[in-house]
Protein backbone atom coordinates (compact mmCIF):
# COMPACT_ATOMS: atom_id res chain seq x y z
CA UNK A 1 0.00 0.00 0.00
CA UNK A 2 1.15 3.54 -0.80
CA UNK A 3 -0.80 5.16 2.06
CA UNK A 4 1.01 7.46 4.54
CA UNK A 5 -0.27 5.19 7.32
CA UNK A 6 0.88 1.58 7.32
CA UNK A 7 -0.50 -1.43 9.17
CA UNK A 8 0.01 -2.20 11.99
CA UNK A 9 -1.05 1.25 13.14
CA UNK A 10 -1.89 1.62 16.85
CA UNK A 11 -5.30 3.32 17.17
CA UNK A 12 -5.87 6.03 19.75
CA UNK A 13 -6.86 4.51 23.10
CA UNK A 14 -9.01 5.74 25.98
CA UNK A 15 -8.46 6.18 29.69
CA UNK A 16 -11.27 4.79 31.89
CA UNK A 17 -12.99 7.34 34.11
CA UNK A 18 -16.08 7.22 36.31
CA UNK A 19 -17.72 10.43 35.06
CA UNK A 20 -17.64 12.18 31.67
CA UNK A 21 -15.31 15.19 31.54
CA UNK A 22 -16.88 18.63 31.22
CA UNK A 23 -15.70 21.57 29.14
CA UNK A 24 -15.69 23.13 25.70
CA UNK A 25 -12.65 21.06 24.70
CA UNK A 26 -14.62 17.79 24.87
CA UNK A 27 -16.79 16.08 22.25
CA UNK A 28 -18.85 12.95 22.97
CA UNK A 29 -19.68 9.78 21.03
CA UNK A 30 -21.31 6.44 21.78
CA UNK A 31 -18.93 3.65 22.77
CA UNK A 32 -20.08 0.78 20.59
CA UNK A 33 -19.88 -2.83 21.75
CA UNK A 34 -17.75 -4.43 19.06
CA UNK A 35 -14.22 -4.93 17.67
CA UNK A 36 -12.08 -1.84 17.08
CA UNK A 37 -11.00 -1.74 13.44
CA UNK A 38 -8.67 0.47 11.40
CA UNK A 39 -9.79 0.29 7.76
CA UNK A 40 -7.09 0.90 5.14
CA UNK A 41 -7.86 1.09 1.43
CA UNK A 42 -5.49 1.72 -1.46
CA UNK A 43 -7.18 0.92 -4.76
CA UNK A 44 -8.35 -2.67 -4.66
CA UNK A 45 -6.21 -3.46 -1.62
CA UNK A 46 -8.18 -3.46 1.65
CA UNK A 47 -6.91 -4.17 5.14
CA UNK A 48 -8.94 -4.47 8.31
CA UNK A 49 -6.68 -4.13 11.35
CA UNK A 50 -7.60 -4.94 14.95
CA UNK A 51 -6.76 -2.80 17.96
CA UNK A 52 -3.82 -5.12 18.63
CA UNK A 53 -2.55 -4.74 15.06
CA UNK A 54 -3.79 -8.12 13.84
CA UNK A 55 -5.52 -8.62 10.46
CA UNK A 56 -9.31 -9.04 10.58
CA UNK A 57 -10.17 -9.28 6.87
CA UNK A 58 -10.30 -13.09 6.93
CA UNK A 59 -13.03 -13.04 9.56
CA UNK A 60 -15.17 -10.35 7.95
CA UNK A 61 -14.95 -10.89 4.18
CA UNK A 62 -18.29 -9.15 3.63
CA UNK A 63 -16.81 -5.92 5.00
CA UNK A 64 -13.85 -6.15 2.63
CA UNK A 65 -16.33 -6.39 -0.24
CA UNK A 66 -18.31 -3.43 1.11
CA UNK A 67 -15.21 -1.25 1.48
CA UNK A 68 -14.31 -1.94 -2.15
CA UNK A 69 -17.66 -0.48 -3.25
CA UNK A 70 -16.86 2.94 -1.71
CA UNK A 71 -16.28 5.63 -4.32
CA UNK A 72 -13.07 6.90 -2.73
CA UNK A 73 -10.10 4.76 -3.73
CA UNK A 74 -7.75 5.78 -0.92
CA UNK A 75 -8.51 6.36 2.75
CA UNK A 76 -7.94 5.19 6.33
CA UNK A 77 -10.84 5.09 8.80
CA UNK A 78 -11.03 4.42 12.51
CA UNK A 79 -14.13 2.36 13.24
CA UNK A 80 -15.88 -0.40 15.17
CA UNK A 81 -17.08 -3.72 13.76
CA UNK A 82 -20.48 -4.72 15.12
CA UNK A 83 -23.13 -7.29 14.24
CA UNK A 84 -26.75 -6.14 14.59
CA UNK A 85 -29.23 -8.90 15.39
CA UNK A 86 -32.89 -8.31 16.26
CA UNK A 87 -32.44 -4.63 16.99
CA UNK A 88 -29.35 -4.84 19.19
CA UNK A 89 -25.68 -5.63 18.90
CA UNK A 90 -24.57 -9.22 19.38
CA UNK A 91 -21.04 -9.57 20.75
CA UNK A 92 -21.43 -13.35 20.80
CA UNK A 93 -21.98 -13.35 17.02
CA UNK A 94 -18.76 -11.35 16.69
CA UNK A 95 -16.85 -13.90 18.76
CA UNK A 96 -18.16 -16.72 16.58
CA UNK A 97 -16.28 -15.23 13.61
CA UNK A 98 -12.85 -15.70 15.12
CA UNK A 99 -10.86 -18.83 14.18
CA UNK A 100 -13.51 -21.05 12.48
CA UNK A 101 -12.99 -22.53 9.02
CA UNK A 102 -13.39 -20.23 6.02
CA UNK A 103 -16.58 -22.04 4.94
CA UNK A 104 -18.09 -21.40 8.37
CA UNK A 105 -17.10 -17.73 8.26
CA UNK A 106 -18.76 -17.32 4.85
CA UNK A 107 -21.94 -18.94 6.14
CA UNK A 108 -22.04 -16.67 9.22
CA UNK A 109 -21.29 -13.60 7.09
CA UNK A 110 -24.26 -14.39 4.86
CA UNK A 111 -26.61 -15.05 7.78
CA UNK A 112 -25.60 -12.11 10.00
CA UNK A 113 -23.45 -9.60 8.11
CA UNK A 114 -21.27 -7.25 10.10
CA UNK A 115 -21.43 -3.45 10.04
CA UNK A 116 -18.73 -0.80 10.28
CA UNK A 117 -19.49 2.18 12.50
CA UNK A 118 -17.03 4.92 11.53
CA UNK A 119 -15.86 7.65 13.90
CA UNK A 120 -12.60 9.11 12.56
CA UNK A 121 -10.88 9.84 9.23
CA UNK A 122 -7.10 9.42 9.35
CA UNK A 123 -6.26 9.57 5.63
CA UNK A 124 -8.58 11.30 3.16
CA UNK A 125 -9.53 10.32 -0.41
CA UNK A 126 -6.54 12.21 -1.81
CA UNK A 127 -4.19 10.06 0.25
CA UNK A 128 -3.37 12.93 2.62
CA UNK A 129 -2.82 12.15 6.29
CA UNK A 130 -5.06 13.96 8.79
CA UNK A 131 -3.60 12.59 12.02
CA UNK A 132 -1.80 15.86 12.81
CA UNK A 133 -5.02 17.86 12.67
CA UNK A 134 -7.04 18.41 15.87
CA UNK A 135 -10.26 16.45 16.20
CA UNK A 136 -12.29 19.65 15.80
CA UNK A 137 -11.03 19.72 12.19
CA UNK A 138 -11.00 15.96 11.53
CA UNK A 139 -14.64 15.39 12.49
CA UNK A 140 -16.11 17.82 9.88
CA UNK A 141 -13.90 16.23 7.24
CA UNK A 142 -15.17 12.80 8.27
CA UNK A 143 -18.78 14.02 8.02
CA UNK A 144 -18.16 15.38 4.50
CA UNK A 145 -16.45 12.13 3.53
CA UNK A 146 -19.37 10.11 4.89
CA UNK A 147 -21.98 12.26 3.14
CA UNK A 148 -20.16 11.93 -0.18
CA UNK A 149 -19.00 8.33 -0.10
CA UNK A 150 -20.77 6.35 2.63
CA UNK A 151 -24.39 7.54 2.62
CA UNK A 152 -25.54 4.96 0.06
CA UNK A 153 -23.15 2.15 1.01
CA UNK A 154 -24.74 -0.70 2.93
CA UNK A 155 -23.32 -1.86 6.26
CA UNK A 156 -21.26 1.27 6.92
CA UNK A 157 -22.60 4.02 9.18
CA UNK A 158 -21.28 7.25 10.69
CA UNK A 159 -21.29 7.25 14.48
CA UNK A 160 -23.18 10.16 16.09
CA UNK A 161 -21.16 12.86 17.82
CA UNK A 162 -22.11 15.81 20.01
CA UNK A 163 -20.62 18.58 22.12
CA UNK A 164 -23.76 18.55 24.29
CA UNK A 165 -23.11 16.53 27.45
CA UNK A 166 -26.87 16.33 28.11
CA UNK A 167 -27.33 14.37 24.88
CA UNK A 168 -24.39 12.10 25.70
CA UNK A 169 -25.85 11.33 29.13
CA UNK A 170 -29.17 10.41 27.50
CA UNK A 171 -27.32 7.96 25.27
CA UNK A 172 -25.64 6.49 28.31
CA UNK A 173 -28.87 6.06 30.28
CA UNK A 174 -31.35 4.99 27.63
CA UNK A 175 -29.65 2.59 25.28
CA UNK A 176 -29.42 -0.68 27.22
CA UNK A 177 -27.32 -3.38 25.57
CA UNK A 178 -26.57 -1.44 22.38
CA UNK A 179 -23.74 0.56 23.89
CA UNK A 180 -20.64 -0.11 25.93
CA UNK A 181 -20.85 3.42 27.35
CA UNK A 182 -19.77 6.79 25.98
CA UNK A 183 -16.49 8.22 24.71
CA UNK A 184 -15.17 11.74 25.30
CA UNK A 185 -12.54 13.10 22.88
CA UNK A 186 -10.36 16.16 23.16
CA UNK A 187 -11.35 18.49 20.32
CA UNK A 188 -8.06 20.38 20.46
CA UNK A 189 -5.66 17.44 20.10
CA UNK A 190 -4.36 15.60 17.02
CA UNK A 191 -4.93 11.88 16.62
CA UNK A 192 -2.94 10.32 19.49
CA UNK A 193 -1.91 6.97 18.03
CA UNK A 194 -1.43 4.41 20.81
CA UNK A 195 -1.91 7.03 23.53
CA UNK A 196 -4.66 7.57 26.13
CA UNK A 197 -4.37 11.29 26.81
CA UNK A 198 -6.80 12.43 24.11
CA UNK A 199 -9.76 10.19 24.85
CA UNK A 200 -11.71 8.99 27.89
CA UNK A 201 -14.28 6.22 28.22
CA UNK A 202 -17.17 5.98 30.64
CA UNK A 203 -18.50 2.43 30.67
CA UNK A 204 -21.70 0.88 31.94
CA UNK A 205 -21.22 -0.95 35.22
CA UNK A 206 -24.02 -2.89 36.84
CA UNK A 207 -24.39 -5.10 39.90
CA UNK A 208 -25.97 -8.50 40.45
CA UNK A 209 -26.49 -10.83 43.41
CA UNK A 210 -25.13 -14.29 42.67
CA UNK A 211 -24.93 -17.66 44.40
CA UNK A 212 -21.43 -18.99 45.03
CA UNK A 213 -21.74 -22.46 43.51
CA UNK A 214 -18.08 -23.39 43.75
CA UNK A 215 -14.52 -22.12 43.82
CA UNK A 216 -11.06 -22.72 42.43
CA UNK A 217 -7.86 -22.78 44.42
CA UNK A 218 -5.09 -20.40 43.40
CA UNK A 219 -2.50 -22.26 41.35
CA UNK A 220 0.06 -23.85 43.64
CA UNK A 221 -1.43 -22.33 46.79
CA UNK A 222 -3.89 -23.61 49.46
CA UNK A 223 -6.12 -20.52 49.18
CA UNK A 224 -8.98 -19.63 46.85
CA UNK A 225 -8.18 -18.20 43.45
CA UNK A 226 -11.73 -17.38 42.39
CA UNK A 227 -15.35 -17.81 43.44
CA UNK A 228 -17.61 -19.36 40.81
CA UNK A 229 -20.92 -17.56 40.37
CA UNK A 230 -24.36 -18.93 39.58
CA UNK A 231 -27.85 -17.65 38.77
CA UNK A 232 -31.11 -19.61 38.77
CA UNK A 233 -33.02 -19.97 35.51
CA UNK A 234 -36.81 -20.17 35.17
CA UNK A 235 -36.67 -23.94 35.68
CA UNK A 236 -34.97 -23.56 39.05
CA UNK A 237 -31.54 -24.76 37.90
CA UNK A 238 -28.42 -23.01 39.10
CA UNK A 239 -26.24 -22.18 36.08
CA UNK A 240 -22.61 -21.16 36.17
CA UNK A 241 -22.37 -17.60 34.79
CA UNK A 242 -18.86 -16.43 35.64
CA UNK A 243 -16.38 -15.76 38.41
CA UNK A 244 -14.93 -13.15 40.71
CA UNK A 245 -11.31 -13.05 41.83
CA UNK A 246 -10.74 -9.47 43.01
CA UNK A 247 -9.30 -10.34 46.43
CA UNK A 248 -6.10 -9.43 48.23
CA UNK A 249 -3.95 -12.02 50.03
CA UNK A 250 -5.63 -11.53 53.40
CA UNK A 251 -9.11 -11.83 51.87
CA UNK A 252 -8.16 -15.04 50.05
CA UNK A 253 -7.06 -16.69 53.29
CA UNK A 254 -10.19 -15.56 55.13
CA UNK A 255 -12.58 -16.61 52.35
CA UNK A 256 -10.89 -20.01 52.08
CA UNK A 257 -11.90 -20.61 55.71
CA UNK A 258 -15.50 -19.70 54.80
CA UNK A 259 -15.90 -21.88 51.72
CA UNK A 260 -13.97 -25.06 52.56
CA UNK A 261 -16.47 -26.27 55.19
CA UNK A 262 -19.22 -25.95 52.54
CA UNK A 263 -17.58 -28.21 49.94
CA UNK A 264 -20.24 -30.63 48.70
CA UNK A 265 -21.65 -31.66 45.31
CA UNK A 266 -23.28 -30.74 43.03
CA UNK A 267 -22.81 -26.99 43.43
CA UNK A 268 -24.35 -26.11 40.07
CA UNK A 269 -27.51 -28.05 39.23
CA UNK A 270 -27.64 -26.66 35.67
CA UNK A 271 -24.74 -25.59 33.48
CA UNK A 272 -21.52 -26.22 35.40
CA UNK A 273 -17.90 -25.08 34.96
CA UNK A 274 -15.86 -27.33 32.73
CA UNK A 275 -17.78 -26.88 29.47
CA UNK A 276 -16.48 -24.71 26.66
CA UNK A 277 -16.26 -21.06 27.61
CA UNK A 278 -14.24 -17.98 26.79
CA UNK A 279 -12.28 -18.52 30.01
CA UNK A 280 -11.39 -22.18 29.33
CA UNK A 281 -7.88 -23.31 30.22
CA UNK A 282 -6.26 -26.64 30.93
CA UNK A 283 -7.34 -26.19 34.58
CA UNK A 284 -11.03 -25.54 33.76
CA UNK A 285 -12.20 -28.75 35.43
CA UNK A 286 -10.29 -28.18 38.68
CA UNK A 287 -13.03 -26.66 40.80
CA UNK A 288 -14.76 -27.49 44.06
CA UNK A 289 -18.59 -27.50 44.33
CA UNK A 290 -20.25 -25.82 47.31
CA UNK A 291 -23.51 -26.06 49.17
CA UNK A 292 -25.67 -23.22 47.90
CA UNK A 293 -25.50 -21.11 51.05
CA UNK A 294 -23.47 -18.06 50.06
CA UNK A 295 -24.66 -15.01 48.12
CA UNK A 296 -22.37 -12.22 46.90
CA UNK A 297 -22.95 -8.92 45.14
CA UNK A 298 -20.63 -8.32 42.19
CA UNK A 299 -20.11 -5.53 39.68
CA UNK A 300 -19.94 -6.36 35.97
CA UNK A 301 -19.86 -4.62 32.62
CA UNK A 302 -21.41 -7.09 30.14
CA UNK A 303 -23.67 -10.12 30.36
CA UNK A 304 -23.95 -11.91 27.01
CA UNK A 305 -24.52 -15.51 26.00
CA UNK A 306 -25.79 -16.32 29.52
CA UNK A 307 -22.43 -15.42 31.05
CA UNK A 308 -20.53 -12.44 32.40
CA UNK A 309 -18.19 -11.61 29.54
CA UNK A 310 -15.32 -10.66 31.84
CA UNK A 311 -14.39 -11.35 35.42
CA UNK A 312 -16.56 -9.47 37.91
CA UNK A 313 -15.58 -7.29 40.87
CA UNK A 314 -16.53 -8.51 44.32
CA UNK A 315 -18.50 -5.85 46.23
CA UNK A 316 -19.84 -7.54 49.37
CA UNK A 317 -21.43 -10.62 50.91
CA UNK A 318 -25.23 -10.62 50.95
CA UNK A 319 -26.35 -12.70 54.00
CA UNK A 320 -29.70 -10.90 53.77
CA UNK A 321 -30.46 -12.47 50.37
CA UNK A 322 -31.78 -15.99 49.85
CA UNK A 323 -29.94 -17.95 47.16
CA UNK A 324 -33.30 -18.59 45.43
CA UNK A 325 -33.62 -14.83 44.89
CA UNK A 326 -30.53 -14.82 42.65
CA UNK A 327 -32.22 -15.24 39.28
CA UNK A 328 -31.32 -14.52 35.67
CA UNK A 329 -33.85 -11.69 35.37
CA UNK A 330 -31.37 -9.44 37.23
CA UNK A 331 -29.15 -9.35 34.16
CA UNK A 332 -31.82 -9.10 31.45
CA UNK A 333 -30.70 -6.44 28.98
CA UNK A 334 -32.94 -3.80 27.51
CA UNK A 335 -33.04 -3.20 23.79
CA UNK A 336 -31.95 0.35 23.17
CA UNK A 337 -32.70 2.64 20.26
CA UNK A 338 -29.24 3.84 19.18
CA UNK A 339 -29.21 1.61 16.09
CA UNK A 340 -32.09 3.66 14.71
CA UNK A 341 -29.70 6.59 14.38
CA UNK A 342 -27.49 4.48 12.11
CA UNK A 343 -30.22 3.15 9.85
CA UNK A 344 -31.71 -0.32 9.92
CA UNK A 345 -30.47 -3.24 7.88
CA UNK A 346 -29.86 -5.87 10.52
CA UNK A 347 -31.26 -9.38 10.25
CA UNK A 348 -33.29 -11.38 12.71
CA UNK A 349 -32.30 -14.75 14.05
Amino acid sequence: MSLPIKSPFPPMEARSVDQPPVGEQWQYEPKWDGFRCVVLRDGNDVELQSKAGQPLARYFPELVDVVRTIGAKQFVLDSEIVIPVEGRLSFDDLLMRIHPAESRIRKLAAEFPAMLIVFDLLVDERGKTLVDLPFVERRPRLEKFAAKYLAKVGHIRLSPSTTDLTIAKKWFKATGGNLDGIIAKRRDLPYRSGERDGMQKIKHHRTADCVVGGFRYAEGKPVIGSLLLGLYDKGGLLNHVGFTSSFNAADRKRITGIVEPLIAPPGFSGRAPGGPSRWSTRRTGEWKPLKTKLVVEVEYDHFTGDRFRHGTRFIRWRPDKLPAQCTMDQVAQRTGSMLKLLGSHEKKK
